[in-house]
């Protein structure tokens, strides 16, 4: 187990402690839990000048997976590590769904309100929804870790590997765009798009080159939707000829390119556009920001001889990184959003027909689901996440119980968790 955060009475942070140490407060009743994941004790006294020793909050956002990482500057130790995983996919596939329904309502010529397209306004710096979950999760858990932790610093992966801009650090306009970081640039997001593989054979491990998919020779351009990477094999295989041509015995190979060349780096522009909105929004919590690219993290990371993770991505951000990391009982903490349930008051059916009217209130007997409880009942001892019903019987993995026998661990906060491989799926103990 990773270190236990603690808090006073007066709910302020303080330095975390070793298990054992957390163990013995809580069994001396000079504390008591706050918060199962992550896991924070509250001390019975308030601390009037406490000692506590600064921490950085390390972060590496991603399209997918964010990893999280406390590190204590001084003295080089990991303090804390976890892993972010987003939910983004799911809120763009909730809107289409909701589309749909919509439009399918109206089409079928029923009384149903207009729609409105003509009064849309997006304001300045206005995101997809998908995009603003990914910057939500991350806020949440900064605001949070800052509440149970003494955070003095940031450090945020902001940027790729530079090269031009390490050379000539006061290079701007025009040359920066079409000197040689154009080229870095290119083969970079080549290598991304098409798995750093040859696109006709699939080679793996062996020198690429950039081909044209339409030749020069027959009138094909230099634009990046025109290139893609072949071994040197292939590449003098294939000449001028059209790739209709040269794959023509190859029918699937030539249809899976096709499709890999409209096909766009979701993932890279999900963290492209969200990079610099995260900065600005990291700065308002008036804590110093340090920002590094892509490629400091992976030099810090194979100096260090670190595997590639998430969360040791995290704790390699910026030129702060301790020569000697410390990641001694360090176990990641596994996030998971899932949100806080819908709104939605009416379900559908496949067609869009209403077949479920749901209740106004997601509270019942002062349980909600998703609500992390244990329970002692005729049936057993059980501990999990309910799902509760508007009488009083309460779902938990198979199991019905009543609300009499439950006894709230942990309330529902948007967020599944799991460490050391265990995660709080419903158990019989």
């Amino acid at each position: 187990m990773s270190n236990v955060f603690v808090i006073d009475s007066d709910y302020k942070p303080l330095n975390p402690v070793h298990p054992a140490q957390a163990r013995r407060l809580l069994t001396q009743g000079k504390a008591a839990v706050y918060r199962r994941y992550p896991f924070t004790i509250v001390l019975k006294r308030v601390i009037e000048q406490p000692e506590v020793q600064p921490l950085r909050l390390k972060l590496d956002p991603g399209s997918k997976t964010t990893g999280i990482a406390l590190v204590n500057d001084a003295n080089s130790k990991v303090i804390f590590a976890a892993e972010l995983e987003h939910r983004g996919h799911a809120v763009k596939d909730g809107l289409e769904r909701r589309r749909t329904v919509r439009r399918s309502r109206r089409n079928r010529n029923t009384r149903y309100r207009k729609p409105r397209f003509q009064n849309r306004r997006r304001k300045k710096g206005w995101l997809p929804p998908s995009l603003e979950s990914r910057l939500a999760n991350i806020l949440t858990w900064v605001a949070r870790l800052c509440r149970y932790a003494p955070i003095a610093a940031l450090s945020q992966e902001l940027v790729k590997f530079d090269m031009q801009l390490i050379e000539n650090p006061n290079i701007v306009g025009v040359e920066y765009q079409q000197g040689t970081l154009q080229g870095h640039e290119i083969r970079e997001y080549l290598l991304e798009k098409w798995g750093r593989a040859c696109a006709y054979c699939g080679a793996q491990n062996v020198p690429l080159q950039v081909e044209h998919i339409h030749p020069r020779a027959n009138g094909g351009t230099k634009r990046i939707s025109n290139l893609n990477l072949a071994c040197e094999p292939c590449n003098s295989a294939k000449g001028t000829q059209d790739i209709a041509v040269f794959l023509a015995k190859k029918p699937d190979v030539l249809k899976r390119i096709l499709a890999q060349v409209k096909k766009p780096l979701k993932d890279a522009s999900a963290v492209n556009a969200t990079r610099f909105a995260l900065l600005e929004r990291l700065k308002a919590f008036g804590l110093p920001v340090e920002c590094g690219s892509g490629g400091l993290t992976k030099y810090n990371r194979t100096t260090r001889g670190l595997a590639k993770t998430h969360w040791l991505d995290a704790t390699c951000v910026g030129k702060s990184t301790p020569a000697g990391l410390s990641l001694k009982g360090i176990v990641p903490l596994h996030i998971l959003a899932t949100g806080q349930g819908k709104r939605q008051l009416c379900t559908t059916d496949k067609y869009g027909f209403p077949k479920q009217h749901k209740e106004r209130k997601k509270k019942f007997l002062g349980y909600q689901t998703g609500d992390l409880i244990k329970a002692i009942s005729p049936k057993g001892r059980f501990e999990g996440r309910i799902a509760i019903r508007h009488r009083p019987s309460f779902r938990l993995g198979n199991v019905d119980i009543h609300p009499k026998y439950i006894r709230c661990v942990q309330r529902a906060d948007g967020y599944e968790y799991k460490q050391k491989g265990v995660h709080h799926a419903p158990t019989h103990v």
